[in-house]
Protein backbone atom coordinates (compact mmCIF):
# COMPACT_ATOMS: atom_id res chain seq x y z
CA UNK A 1 0.00 0.00 0.00
CA UNK A 2 1.07 3.73 -0.58
CA UNK A 3 2.10 6.14 2.27
CA UNK A 4 -1.55 7.12 2.16
CA UNK A 5 -5.18 6.59 0.45
CA UNK A 6 -7.39 8.57 -0.08
CA UNK A 7 -10.83 7.50 -0.13
CA UNK A 8 -14.68 9.46 -0.10
CA UNK A 9 -16.59 9.09 2.97
CA UNK A 10 -20.01 9.79 3.44
CA UNK A 11 -21.36 11.42 6.48
CA UNK A 12 -25.20 10.73 7.49
CA UNK A 13 -26.98 13.82 9.00
CA UNK A 14 -29.06 11.22 10.86
CA UNK A 15 -28.87 7.62 11.28
CA UNK A 16 -31.38 5.24 10.03
CA UNK A 17 -32.82 2.99 6.84
CA UNK A 18 -33.17 6.24 4.64
CA UNK A 19 -29.51 5.64 4.12
CA UNK A 20 -29.05 2.21 3.02
CA UNK A 21 -29.22 2.87 -0.97
CA UNK A 22 -26.41 4.83 -0.83
CA UNK A 23 -24.04 3.05 1.98
CA UNK A 24 -24.44 0.17 -0.22
CA UNK A 25 -23.28 2.43 -3.08
CA UNK A 26 -20.51 3.18 -1.00
CA UNK A 27 -19.73 -0.92 -0.55
CA UNK A 28 -20.00 -1.27 -4.39
CA UNK A 29 -17.57 1.81 -4.86
CA UNK A 30 -14.91 -0.22 -2.45
CA UNK A 31 -14.65 -3.67 -4.30
CA UNK A 32 -12.27 -2.57 -7.33
CA UNK A 33 -9.93 -2.36 -4.45
CA UNK A 34 -10.07 -6.17 -4.39
CA UNK A 35 -12.02 -7.27 -0.77
CA UNK A 36 -13.70 -10.11 -1.21
CA UNK A 37 -15.84 -10.68 1.78
CA UNK A 38 -18.67 -8.90 3.13
CA UNK A 39 -20.06 -9.15 6.34
CA UNK A 40 -23.87 -7.90 6.73
CA UNK A 41 -26.41 -7.31 9.95
CA UNK A 42 -29.70 -9.21 8.75
CA UNK A 43 -32.44 -8.47 11.83
CA UNK A 44 -35.27 -8.90 9.21
CA UNK A 45 -33.14 -10.03 6.29
CA UNK A 46 -34.06 -6.55 3.79
CA UNK A 47 -30.72 -5.19 3.68
CA UNK A 48 -29.18 -8.57 3.14
CA UNK A 49 -30.86 -9.13 0.41
CA UNK A 50 -30.48 -5.79 -0.98
CA UNK A 51 -27.03 -6.00 -1.13
CA UNK A 52 -27.17 -10.18 -2.40
CA UNK A 53 -29.08 -9.21 -5.16
CA UNK A 54 -26.62 -6.24 -5.77
CA UNK A 55 -23.75 -8.15 -5.76
CA UNK A 56 -25.03 -11.24 -7.21
CA UNK A 57 -22.72 -13.34 -9.76
CA UNK A 58 -19.44 -11.33 -8.20
CA UNK A 59 -17.71 -13.76 -6.79
CA UNK A 60 -17.69 -12.89 -3.26
CA UNK A 61 -18.17 -14.08 0.19
CA UNK A 62 -21.00 -12.12 1.42
CA UNK A 63 -22.23 -13.38 4.93
CA UNK A 64 -25.87 -12.22 6.72
CA UNK A 65 -25.43 -12.55 10.60
CA UNK A 66 -28.91 -12.71 12.26
CA UNK A 67 -29.63 -12.20 15.73
CA UNK A 68 -29.82 -15.54 17.92
CA UNK A 69 -33.15 -17.50 18.14
CA UNK A 70 -35.11 -15.77 21.35
CA UNK A 71 -33.03 -12.77 21.27
CA UNK A 72 -36.44 -10.53 21.07
CA UNK A 73 -38.94 -13.48 22.54
CA UNK A 74 -38.29 -16.67 23.53
CA UNK A 75 -37.77 -19.41 20.91
CA UNK A 76 -38.07 -16.75 17.74
CA UNK A 77 -36.10 -15.95 14.72
CA UNK A 78 -36.63 -12.51 13.82
CA UNK A 79 -35.86 -12.99 10.31
CA UNK A 80 -38.43 -15.52 8.04
CA UNK A 81 -38.08 -18.35 6.62
CA UNK A 82 -38.82 -17.22 3.63
CA UNK A 83 -35.83 -14.34 3.68
CA UNK A 84 -33.73 -17.07 4.81
CA UNK A 85 -34.49 -18.82 1.72
CA UNK A 86 -34.10 -15.89 -0.39
CA UNK A 87 -30.95 -15.66 0.89
CA UNK A 88 -28.97 -18.67 0.36
CA UNK A 89 -31.22 -18.47 -3.02
CA UNK A 90 -29.01 -15.69 -4.02
CA UNK A 91 -25.76 -17.41 -2.42
CA UNK A 92 -25.38 -15.44 0.83
CA UNK A 93 -24.08 -17.39 3.77
CA UNK A 94 -26.28 -17.09 6.71
CA UNK A 95 -25.06 -17.42 10.93
CA UNK A 96 -27.44 -17.50 13.58
CA UNK A 97 -25.79 -17.02 16.96
CA UNK A 98 -25.14 -14.65 19.74
CA UNK A 99 -24.65 -11.34 19.92
CA UNK A 100 -20.88 -11.13 21.46
CA UNK A 101 -21.99 -8.12 23.92
CA UNK A 102 -25.42 -9.27 24.60
CA UNK A 103 -24.68 -12.61 25.94
CA UNK A 104 -24.66 -13.90 29.81
CA UNK A 105 -23.66 -10.70 30.96
CA UNK A 106 -26.63 -8.75 29.85
CA UNK A 107 -28.62 -11.50 31.90
CA UNK A 108 -26.48 -11.03 34.99
CA UNK A 109 -26.42 -7.33 34.62
CA UNK A 110 -30.44 -7.39 34.44
CA UNK A 111 -30.93 -9.49 37.26
CA UNK A 112 -28.13 -8.45 39.84
CA UNK A 113 -27.23 -4.64 38.69
CA UNK A 114 -23.83 -3.56 38.00
CA UNK A 115 -21.75 -3.34 35.25
CA UNK A 116 -19.69 -5.89 33.01
CA UNK A 117 -16.70 -6.07 30.88
CA UNK A 118 -18.84 -6.92 27.46
CA UNK A 119 -21.11 -4.38 28.62
CA UNK A 120 -18.12 -1.29 28.94
CA UNK A 121 -16.72 -2.31 25.66
CA UNK A 122 -20.33 -2.64 23.65
CA UNK A 123 -20.98 1.00 25.20
CA UNK A 124 -17.46 1.78 24.08
CA UNK A 125 -18.07 0.67 20.66
CA UNK A 126 -21.61 2.96 20.62
CA UNK A 127 -19.36 6.04 21.03
CA UNK A 128 -18.49 5.48 17.36
CA UNK A 129 -22.03 4.76 16.32
CA UNK A 130 -24.48 2.11 16.70
CA UNK A 131 -23.06 0.97 13.26
CA UNK A 132 -19.67 0.48 13.96
CA UNK A 133 -20.72 -1.68 17.56
CA UNK A 134 -22.42 -3.88 15.06
CA UNK A 135 -19.97 -4.31 12.11
CA UNK A 136 -17.44 -5.28 14.88
CA UNK A 137 -19.58 -7.84 16.60
CA UNK A 138 -20.94 -9.36 12.69
CA UNK A 139 -17.44 -9.54 12.30
CA UNK A 140 -16.28 -11.13 15.10
CA UNK A 141 -18.88 -13.39 14.96
CA UNK A 142 -18.53 -14.76 11.06
CA UNK A 143 -14.50 -15.29 12.25
CA UNK A 144 -15.90 -17.34 15.57
CA UNK A 145 -18.14 -19.69 12.89
CA UNK A 146 -15.21 -19.88 10.14
CA UNK A 147 -17.03 -18.06 7.49
CA UNK A 148 -14.37 -15.41 6.88
CA UNK A 149 -10.57 -15.68 7.59
CA UNK A 150 -8.66 -13.96 10.45
CA UNK A 151 -6.50 -10.98 10.07
CA UNK A 152 -8.58 -10.16 6.74
CA UNK A 153 -9.70 -6.69 5.76
CA UNK A 154 -13.21 -7.23 5.24
CA UNK A 155 -16.13 -5.10 4.50
CA UNK A 156 -18.94 -4.71 7.05
CA UNK A 157 -22.78 -3.34 6.76
CA UNK A 158 -24.82 -2.57 9.62
CA UNK A 159 -27.20 0.32 11.14
CA UNK A 160 -28.93 2.67 13.24
CA UNK A 161 -31.75 0.21 13.91
CA UNK A 162 -33.18 -1.15 10.96
CA UNK A 163 -31.89 -0.84 7.60
CA UNK A 164 -27.63 0.28 6.74
CA UNK A 165 -25.90 3.45 7.43
CA UNK A 166 -22.45 2.22 8.60
CA UNK A 167 -19.78 0.84 6.23
CA UNK A 168 -16.30 0.19 7.08
CA UNK A 169 -13.14 -1.95 6.87
CA UNK A 170 -12.18 -3.73 9.48
CA UNK A 171 -9.27 -6.29 10.07
CA UNK A 172 -11.05 -9.43 11.23
CA UNK A 173 -10.36 -11.39 14.33
CA UNK A 174 -12.34 -13.82 16.42
CA UNK A 175 -14.11 -13.02 19.56
CA UNK A 176 -10.95 -14.35 21.33
CA UNK A 177 -8.77 -12.51 19.88
CA UNK A 178 -10.91 -9.29 20.04
CA UNK A 179 -8.16 -6.66 20.81
CA UNK A 180 -6.81 -7.73 17.58
CA UNK A 181 -9.48 -6.46 15.56
CA UNK A 182 -9.22 -3.28 14.14
CA UNK A 183 -11.38 -0.36 12.30
CA UNK A 184 -9.45 0.25 9.96
CA UNK A 185 -11.54 2.77 7.32
CA UNK A 186 -15.06 4.27 7.06
CA UNK A 187 -17.00 3.93 3.98
CA UNK A 188 -20.39 5.35 5.33
CA UNK A 189 -21.48 6.71 8.88
CA UNK A 190 -23.90 8.46 10.66
CA UNK A 191 -22.68 12.07 11.96
CA UNK A 192 -25.02 11.72 15.12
Amino acid sequence: MDAFRKREVIYFAKGGPANTGICLDCIEAALPDGFEDIVVAATCGDTAVALGKRLAGRNLNIIAVTHSAGFKSPSELEIDPETLATLRGLGVKVYTGTILTHSIETALAAEFGGIYPTIIIAQSLRRLGQGTKVACEIVMEACDAGLIPENKEVIAVAGTGRGADTAVIVKSAASKRFLSLKVLEYLAKPRE
